[in-house]
């Protein structure tokens, strides 16, 4: 069962910075898309970015500019790096996976790591 364990997170004042990093218990063959999503309470989980297995990479438009999403598929980690934190970053962060290593696809998912940040 492959699991995957996000580290980082933390509490910091609004224009500092941050360094989530994500790791699988287990290397992932057939990886397409590693992402790092986001989830307050009373909301739906929302994408903040993503990179495809070609490299390409897709922001949430309120982090584009502050954010980079980067990743290493042969050791099955992506990180993600925030600057200019503000309050409104304050969430629960999940990484993602996607591979083809199944007849169906996969999906894993972290458990979550707490951002928090202070005005």
């Amino acid at each position: 069962q492959v699991q995957l364990v996000e580290s980082g997170g933390g509490l910091v004042q609004a224009g500092g910075s941050l360094k989530l990093s994500c790791s699988a218990s287990t290397r992932i063959f057939y990886i397409n898309v590693m992402a790092w999503y986001r989830q307050t309470p009373g909301k739906q989980r929302e994408l903040v970015a993503a990179i495809n297995k070609d490299g390409t990479t897709t922001y949430l438009d309120s982090v584009k500019g502050r954010f980079t999403i980067s990743a290493d598929i042969a050791e099955t980690t992506v990180d993600l790096r925030m600057n200019t934190l503000k309050p409104e970053d304050t969430a629960v962060y999940y990484c993602k996976i996607e591979a083809s290593d199944t007849d169906y696809g996969s999906a894993y998912w972290g458990q979550g790591t707490q951002v928090t940040v202070s005005s």
